[in-house]
């Protein structure tokens, strides 16, 4: 019986029970995991039902357990389940062989006057059997005829059931006294309790089992195998429907624990209009997508969820591996090919304001299959898909959504929550397949453009912006890939800047290092807009000033500055979990919003003046407003430089007084006092004396003799990746040999093959991270200053080496496992990238 069949309610519930963060699998034993046989020692479970329980048992955090109403030393010859399964035996009396010394003198007394009387009860009756045990009777009844049966059981109740201390339990064909109370609720209750189970699920088919299903509650689940009345939720037929249920509990538990099949990160490729961002993997499934905004909740989070949390999937019907993907030359438009099969993917650049438009192109000479499965709101509010003329509506959503479909014929389906559309489609070379996925209405109505028109336009769109970037002799495409991958992350509606376009993507797979980064970092957005304006493309500088201003104007000052704002400039929420969400390859939790929102990080001012800078010399005139903000930056440095801070890597510890911040807070200085000067501004007096203590504090504080090196910050000895900024600034020379004693230090401690870790101290969190490439991009920098070209050029080499196939890099890298790591893509990697390109095409 495939999963398919169950009904969609059960289904649910399972998916929902699958995501506990502690479960707990009970089942009864005969009529639930075993059939019943003719003779009750000939019960064997189902193969199928023994092998699941024993791979749920396995699981991290999943305990298996079958409590049943036989003597536990039968239970455990008759089933044969592995020692990993609990076993409860004689509806919970005994929980380990050793149970029956347990009994006091007055217990085993009663046991053995309740063994006499029912074996003289029992005498000479044809079909009935005593099942002894250590804490009480079984009688079972089913082989005998009916008339003696009743006689029986009528007897034994008016009998020994009354007998002080004596508690009855009725079955299918059996009765059961006991000298001890219990039932198989308590025992799911005492289960559940040495477990520390958050939700259980309770198979059972007999009047027994009854007690166990009036136990659950919340969001526990209780299945009813076969007939008659039960307080369970559910109903299946018979043992062969509790293997399928099983099975499927086992595929949801272990892709909510480790994740479904998850394509390495860095092959993500991103599609981007300027206002959204979207990411495919490398067989065409669009498998992250937020709106109504990159920061918003997510439509498609595949990406995190797997695919109960929402896809749009295209791929050959008869299943092939794809032959590759790819951007068209200069644009942001993603191409996946088959050997009969293309699918062209973009995202509109010139849609209506508030709308994310996604097109789909199909062509080839084969059969598509087809998956559309929205599930807003990270899949936490139940949608239905509205068949229309020329395609579908999204309901049930705060956010109206449509596909629109024309001449493709959908199926539905429905889980108990969500639906989900599949087809199957058929291109011609004449007439490709077009699928638009219109978020923010429910139009389906036609575009006014022809789709190849759009397709063009779309295109030329970024092409023609590429076209008038001055971009360096070193890997010229790479580079021109690291710009759109920039400005795609870019919103030209608010001016804000994506430090990265995903949340949660893991610093370590499996880990808890998994933060949201679709937010706009001060610090992080002028260093984006900064590579952009060296690169001779100012537009996307001048939007984010402007964000900027806009952010200050609701603050009391500038030093009240965040770390961080959402796109739009507002605060961001807190930091919360999706719980639902089992997170990329099962790394949990999966985050929204971020804690840094409230830390101190003193470094945010140096970017945002040396923008200023760069944006004035690339335009050869500084504006008012522009040397405005530079007054406003030396502000918050004048009133805070000299306080620790938490500093540019976050860390959840007290702040410190870290080096790479007062180095920034001298930048800041500095930087102000060259612009004033270069474009003849009154500069205040006293930014010359503050530029001059900052450096003496630095140069005072900061290094450290015993390790030889700018240590991270004035109170130890660890070293940090961001030190090597002291000379990258001008704080000191590059021939310094207190820079070159740090960059030997830094290389020494912190590199790994081709990757620069930030640091390797404890940072108050568990496991670990890779390497950063915005650091090896300042060590390959850092080479260059100080004479060492050759090892510059091996060490961007393999940065670039380790880039996606179509040009993206996310956050880090783990030279262990040879595989890319945290969210993506990654302004800061981007950014390394193209400086280091400049750098080097620059010659000796």
């Amino acid at each position: 019986m495939p999963a398919e069949s169950l009904p969609a309610p059960l289904r649910h519930q399972i998916v929902q029970i699958a995501r506990t963060p502690r479960l707990l699998v009970a089942c009864d034993y005969d009529g639930t995991l075993a059939p019943f046989g003719a003779h009750p020692d000939d019960a064997r479970p189902h193969p199928q039902s023994a092998g699941v329980l024993r791979s749920l048992a396995v699981l991290h955090e999943t305990t298996a357990a079958v409590i049943s109403g036989r003597a536990l030393r039968d239970l455990s010859i008759l089933s044969r389940l592995p020692a990993e399964v609990h076993l409860v035996g004689s509806h919970g009396s005994e929980f380990d062989p050793g149970f029956v010394h347990e009994l006091d003198s007055d217990a085993r007394e009663l046991h053995g006057r309740l063994k006499r009387e029912l074996a003289r009860l029992t005498d000479d009756l044809d079909g009935v059997q005593l099942e002894i045990k250590p804490a009480s009777i079984a009688v079972h009844v089913r082989r005998a005829e009916r008339d003696v049966a009743e006689r029986l059981v009528h007897t034994i109740h008016n009998g020994p059931s009354r007998w002080d201390g004596v508690t009855t339990t009725h079955g299918k064909e059996v009765v059961e006294l006991a000298v001890v109370r219990t039932d198989k609720g308590n025992a799911l209750d005492t289960v559940r309790h040495r477990v520390a189970a958050t939700a259980a699920i309770f198979f059972g088919d007999d009047l027994s089992d009854e007690k166990a299903f009036a136990r659950l509650s919340g969001p526990d689940v209780g299945v009813k195998v076969g007939a008659g009345e039960t307080l369970a939720q559910h109903r299946v037929a018979g043992v062969e429907d509790v293997a399928t249920i099983l099975a499927f509990l086992l595929e949801e538990r272990r892709n909510w624990l480790f994740g479904q099949q998850a394509p390495p990160i860095e092959r993500l490729s991103m599609l981007a209009d300027e206002r959204s961002v979207a990411l495919v993997t490398p067989d065409a499934r669009l498998t992250w997508l937020c709106h109504p905004g990159p920061d918003a909740p997510g439509v498609f989070a595949d990406l995190l969820g797997g695919t109960s949390a929402g896809h749009f999937s295209v791929r050959p019907h008869h299943s092939g591996l794809p032959l590759g993907q790819r951007y068209l030359q200069d644009t942001m438009t993603v191409e996946t090919r088959w050997s009969r099969l293309r699918v062209t993917d973009y995202l509109e650049p010139h849609g209506p304001a508030h709308r994310t438009d996604i097109v789909r192109v199909i062509e080839g000479t084969t059969d598509a299959s087809v998956v559309f499965a929205p599930r807003p709101e990270f899949g936490a509010v139940p949608i239905r898909l509205e068949p229309a003329r020329d395609g579908l509506r999204v309901t049930g959503t705060s956010e109206p959504f449509a596909l629109r479909s024309p001449g493709v014929h959908w199926e539905i389906t429905n889980d108990g929550l969500h639906d989900t559309a599949t087809a199957t489609v058929r291109p011609t070379s004449e007439r490709p397949v077009v699928l638009e996925l219109r978020c923010g209405t429910w139009d389906l109505e036609p575009h006014e453009l022809a789709e190849g028109q759009r397709r063009v336009r779309a295109g030329t769109y970024w092409s023609e912006w590429v076209a008038e970037l001055t971009l360096p002799g070193v890997e010229t495409d790479l580079v021109a890939r690291s710009a759109l991958t920039l400005r795609g992350l870019c919103n030209s509606e608010t001016g804000g800047v994506l430090a990265a376009a995903t949340t949660s993507l893991p610093e370590e797979i499996g880990g808890i290092r998994n933060w949201d980064y679709r937010y706009c970092w001060i610090r992080d957005a002028a260093m984006t807009v900064r590579a952009l304006v060296g690169l001779g493309s100012t537009t996307e500088a001048e939007r984010y000033l402007q964000w900027l201003h806009r952010v200050l104007a609701n603050l009391a000052g500038p030093d009240r500055l965040c770390p961080l704002y959402t796109i739009s400039g507002t605060q961001v929420s807190a930091e919360a979990v999706i719980d639902h969400l089992p997170g990329y390859a099962g790394s949990r939790p999966v985050r929204v919003g971020n804690l840094a929102n409230h830390q101190v990080q003193l470094d945010v001012f140096g970017p945002v003046v040396e923008l200023v800078a760069a944006l004035a010399e690339a335009r050869g005139t500084l504006r008012d407003r522009h040397w405005e903000m530079v007054h406003a930056m030396a502000e918050a440095v004048t009133l805070r430089w000299f306080e620790p801070d938490h500093g540019i890597w976050e860390e959840r510890h007290a702040p410190r007084h870290r080096v790479y911040s007062r180095v920034m807070c001298w930048v800041t200085i500095d930087r102000a006092i060259r612009l004033g000067e270069s474009f003849t501004r009154a500069v205040p007096a006293s930014w010359h004396e503050l530029r001059e203590r900052i450096a003496d504090d630095v140069l005072t504080h900061g290094w450290n003799k015993e390790a030889n090196a700018f240590t991270a910050a004035y109170d130890g000895t660890d070293l940090d990746a961001a030190s090597l900024l002291i000379g990258l600034v001008g704080l000191i020379e590059p021939a310094d040999e207190r820079f070159e004693a740090t960059v030997t230090a830094v290389e020494a401690e912190l590199r790994r093959g081709p990757t620069v870790y930030r640091y390797r101290r404890d940072d108050g969190l568990p496991g670990g991270e890779g390497g950063f490439h915005l650091c090896t991009a300042w060590l390959i920098e850092a080479y260059l200053l100080t004479g060492r070209r050759t090892e510059a050029e091996e060490l961007f080499k393999q940065m670039v080496e380790s880039a996606g196939p179509t040009g993206l890099l996310p956050e880090q890298y783990d030279p262990m496992a040879e595989r890319s790591l945290g969210n993506h893509p990654q302004a800061y990697s981007h950014i390394g990238l193209i400086r280091c390109a400049t750098l080097l095409s620059e010659g000796p």
